[in-house]
C-alpha cells in the first residue's frame, strides 16, 4: 500500500478489524518510509461493473466503471443535517452495491442505480428522499417539486 504522505511503496499493518457495518475491513497502517500512520478499508468486490450513462434524449453516451464513492457522496448530501446515523448510510450504500454486483450484468444503466438510491432513501428518510429526487429527477419548476412531495405524503414518509 502506497503511503499517502510520502508515496513510499511499503507500509506495515498495525491493526485490522471489521468496520462498524461489517462490510469491510479497517486496517491501521504505518509507512516504513516516513513512519506516518493512516487507515485503509478493504471491501469485497464481486465483479467489475460498468455504468451506462445516457443523454437527456435517452441515447447511450458513455460507459464508466462503477464508483461506490459517487453513491456515498450523493446519499450523504441528501441526508445532510438530517437525523440519520452514518451507519445507516453505509448500510444503504453497501446494499445498493451488493444489488448491482449480484444482478449478473456487467453493465448497469445509471438510471437503475438512481432508482435504487431513490428507493433506499424513501425508506430511510422522506426529506432526504425528496432532496435526492429534486436533483435526480431534475425538477424545473416549483410545481414539479410540489407534486412530487405530495406523493411522498401519500406513501407515508416520515
Amino acid at each position: 500500500m502506497r503511503c499517502p504522505f510520502c508515496a513510499h511503496d511499503n507500509s506495515q499493518v498495525k491493526d485490522s478489524r471489521p468496520s462498524e457495518d461489517n462490510t469491510s475491513i479497517r486496517r491501521r497502517r504505518q509507512c516504513e518510509g516516513c513512519g506516518a500512520r493512516f487507515t485503509t478499508f478493504e471491501r469485497v468486490q464481486l465483479r467489475d461493473v460498468l455504468v451506462v450513462k445516457s443523454g437527456i434524449d435517452g441515447t447511450e453516451l458513455r460507459r464508466e466503471p462503477f464508483d461506490r464513492l459517487k453513491i456515498e457522496q450523493s446519499v450523504a448530501l441528501a441526508c445532510r443535517k438530517r437525523p440519520v446515523a452514518q451507519e445507516r448510510l453505509d448500510q444503504l450504500v453497501s446494499g445498493i452495491q451488493r444489488q448491482i454486483e449480484t444482478m449478473g450484468d456487467s453493465e448497469v444503466p445509471s438510471k437503475a442505480i438512481g432508482e435504487m438510491v431513490m428507493e433506499g432513501l424513501r425508506q430511510l428518510d422522506s426529506v432526504a428522499y425528496i432532496r435526492f429526487a429534486s436533483v435526480y429527477r431534475d425538477f424545473t419548476e416549483a410545481r414539479d417539486f410540489e407534486a412530487f412531495a405530495s406523493t411522498v405524503r401519500e406513501v407515508g414518509g416520515q
